[in-house]
């Protein structure tokens, strides 16, 4: 049964400054005892992450119709690279969602993935926001991981 992550609570508060503080909490987590409060496996977050940010710079295979993307700009685009992106929204189906991963396969893609982030330049545009170039990328990317990233907890944490 799915887990209604709008819903979820004793997430962490998550806040990076930077792709690598992002990466040392994703690294430090790996070798610790967590537990994950959503529907997704601590390797499958990372999965997802290191998609994406490769999705930054391949392009990802999602279509946003006109009006749509014209609205999310409107109402989002601001708040989805300055404060927070919210818990709730369902991650389409495809490659963005993955399939079970182990946390060792999920880190690997996930610092292949930052190191990418940190060499190459180039970026698609988004596919709500449009052309946001690599600074919107950047904010894009650390919010998003700020939120997959609360799902996972530390054993001793509630």
């Amino acid at each position: 049964m799915q887990i209604k992550t709008k819903k979820v609570e004793g997430r962490r508060q998550v806040r990076y400054e930077s792709i690598d503080d992002f990466l040392a909490d994703a690294q430090r987590l790996a070798g610790s005892p967590v537990r994950t409060l959503g529907n997704w496996s601590q390797g499958q977050i990372y999965m997802h992450l290191a998609r994406s940010l490769d999705g930054s710079i391949d392009g990802i295979d999602m279509k946003v119709a006109a009006p749509m993307r014209w609205m999310m700009t409107l109402l989002f685009k601001k708040k989805f690279l300055e404060d927070a992106i919210p818990p709730g929204f369902p991650a389409p189906d495809g490659p963005m969602r993955p399939d079970e991963t182990s946390v060792e396969d999920g880190l690997a893609a996930l610092e292949n993935a930052v190191a990418r982030q940190k060499n190459e330049a180039s970026r698609v545009p988004h596919p709500g926001f449009g052309n946001i170039g690599r600074d919107g990328w950047d904010k894009f990317n650390l919010r998003h991981t700020e939120l997959h990233m609360s799902f996972i907890v530390e054993q001793n944490e509630s």
